[in-house]
Parts: structure tokens; C-alpha cells; sequence
């Protein structure tokens, strides 16, 4: 047992919901004191770094009712039950943006908020893209805008706010160390 490591004594699921469920954890914590812990579990998701033939990085304008503003991001979705990070990216993908890539590359994984949430998301990096639906098949509830962004753009960008999410504040980040080591 990890010395770190809390028991759970019972779990209330609180909440069931189409993207998150929300529980509440009695845990005994290492030093045997009682203790609550409030989680969201998420199945997973995945982003993608998709990159035209002339550098650019493919992504969307969409509006975030949790931030109350509209910002931009990178191509990203939920892992659909039984569905591989990859087929999640590839599909996203093509849904969000209308594009295939030739070449979809796992760059990293990580968690987006381990203090209360188990949500992972799954980056992966798409090259020689090509447009295969002029018409979107987004989600019914699913509204964007496509842009095609210079690495200086979404730099500038994230200075004001504009990006304003990890995952693509990552990627962003990703993308200048690339050309920093000359890849």
C-alpha cells in the first residue's frame, strides 16, 4: 500500500450525468482519520494538434458556457464507451474539422484536474490533412467555428485570452519547443 494512500470506506454517487458523474468518497486517510472527498469521474477524452501542410494549426472557435465566453482550441472530444484514444482523435477530428490525417501521432497523455477529477485526455499530433466533408458532422449541440492559426497567432492569442484552455495552452506550448529543437 502506498504510504500516501486513502481508503475508501463507502462511495455516494451523487449525480449521473451524459458527461461526468459526481460522487462523494468516506475515505480513511493514512494518519486513520476520517475524511470526504468529492470527485468527478470523466471517461477521458482526447485533443488534437492538427497541422496543415503550410504549418498551421487547425483549430476552433466555440463558446464555453462554464467560462461564459467563447475561446479557442484545438480539435477535442469525449472517448466514446469501448473506443481507443485514437480512434477518439481521428474521429473528433474529422467531425469537428472536416479533415482525415494522413499521420495521427501520440504525443502525451495527462490528467486535467487529479485533485477532484480522474479525467485524462489523450493529445495526439495529425499532419498531411486533407478535407474530406465540406459539411461538419458536429454534435447536435455542438457549435464552431474553423480557424487556421500561425504558432505567432496562437501565441499572441494566449496572451489575450483568447486561449485560454490547457489542452490547447499545451499544445501551443508543445508545437514552440518543436521548432525550438528544429523539428
Amino acid at each position: 500500500m502506498n504510504k500516501f494512500e486513502e481508503k475508501t470506506v463507502n462511495t455516494n454517487k451523487i449525480y449521473e450525468g451524459r458527461i461526468i458523474d459526481v460522487e462523494v468518497d468516506d475515505v480513511t486517510l493514512p494518519n486513520g482519520k476520517a475524511s470526504k472527498r468529492e470527485l468527478v469521474r470523466h471517461p477521458g477524452a482526447v485533443a488534437v494538434i492538427a497541422l496543415t501542410d503550410e504549418g498551421n494549426i487547425v483549430m476552433v472557435e466555440q463558446y464555453r458556457k462554464a467560462l461564459g465566453k467563447s475561446i479557442i482550441e484545438i480539435p477535442a472530444g469525449k472517448l466514446e464507451d469501448g473506443e481507443s484514444p485514437e480512434v477518439t482523435a481521428a474521429r473528433e477530428l474529422e467531425e469537428e474539422t472536416g479533415y482525415q490525417a494522413a499521420s495521427l501521432d501520440f504525443v502525451v497523455s495527462y490528467y486535467t484536474s487529479p485533485g477532484f477529477a480522474d479525467e485524462i485526455i489523450y493529445i495526439y499530433k495529425a499532419e498531411g490533412l486533407r478535407i474530406v466533408e465540406e459539411q461538419r458532422q458536429m454534435d447536435e449541440d455542438e457549435f464552431v467555428d474553423l480557424k487556421e492559426i500561425s504558432l505567432e497567432e496562437a501565441l499572441s492569442l494566449i496572451e489575450q485570452e483568447r486561449i485560454h484552455d490547457a489542452k490547447t495552452i499545451h499544445a501551443i506550448y508543445y508545437l514552440m519547443y518543436q521548432s525550438l529543437k528544429g523539428e
